[in-house]
């Protein structure tokens, strides 16, 4: 038994930013009893370990090892040497100038979507101009909801998808659901359980076609919980594949903790 847990949502409300039933009970679950985990997160708004120490301050006693976000694979995934259009939040956009890429909007290689509510229609403008003009799109992440003050905006998928439509610019994703992200995970996890493998993976997350479908295609268990995105299951299971279902729909973690 072994897992990829998800954050937002999953581990933390999407607007309080405090962790859910039961989820502080449920990591202190896996770390009395020496489980393989890796909390792997599509959070971009701040540094890595500055986000991780939020999590460790509000009772989520996650170690360094355990954790993994997209910015720790960024570098791995873009040249510092490309000229990058970055868009999102200032915060994400400071993480990125920080990490210590050049933002140019003037004539890009790559344009790089994260995610924030207020997106300008004049910023989906320019994205599709560079595009067109041939630079790169890559996303963060591939969420299909993002989830602020109790309204559910398009997530950085939805607006790669919108954007490959209309450029014909296919896209890569840094996080998840990307393969590279899932198998770096793996990799960590096998240093806490050696040979560790997906099959022997049972992921946990708020976001089904965002997370779960792709990691589920990779072989592992996926398990849905009503804590995030969604709140009632009727909102997206009937409209999958009977091969996208998930194995298991909780509540929460709380639950996911009663089942153990």
């Amino acid at each position: 038994m072994m897992y990829f847990i998800d954050v937002q949502g999953t581990l933390i409300e999407d607007n309080t930013k405090l962790p859910t039933r039961g989820a502080v009970a449920f990591i202190d679950y896996l770390n009395t009893h020496h489980i393989p985990y890796m909390v792997i997160t599509n959070s971009t708004k701040n540094p890595s370990d500055e986000f991780l120490g939020y999590l460790n301050s509000i009772g989520l006693n996650i170690p360094r090892e355990h954790y993994l976000d997209p910015l720790m694979m960024l570098e791995g995934h873009i040249d510092k040497s490309k000229k990058i259009a970055a868009y999102g939040s200032e915060p994400f956009l400071d993480v990125v100038r920080s990490m210590g890429y050049y933002l140019d909007y003037t004539s890009p290689d790559t344009v790089l979507v994260a995610i924030k509510e207020n997106f300008l229609a004049d910023e989906y403008a320019q994205m599709i101009e560079f595009l067109l003009s041939g630079a790169e799109l890559v996303g963060m992440h591939e969420t299909t909801l993002y989830v602020k003050n109790h309204k559910r905006y398009p997530g950085v998928g939805a607006i790669l998808k919108m954007l490959e439509f209309a450029t014909s610019t296919p896209y890569t994703v840094v996080g998840k659901p990307s393969i590279p992200f899932f198998e770096e995970a793996l990799l960590r996890l096998a240093k806490q359980k050696e040979d560790a493998r997906f099959g022997d993976v049972t992921i946990i997350s708020d976001d089904l076609k965002g997370d779960l479908i792709g990691a589920q295609k990779l072989g592992m268990r996926g398990v849905f919980v009503l804590s995030g995105k969604i709140r009632n299951a009727d909102e997206i299971i009937p409209s999958l594949r009977e091969d996208e279902h998930p194995a298991a729909i909780y509540p929460d973690m709380q639950g996911i903790l009663e089942s153990l």
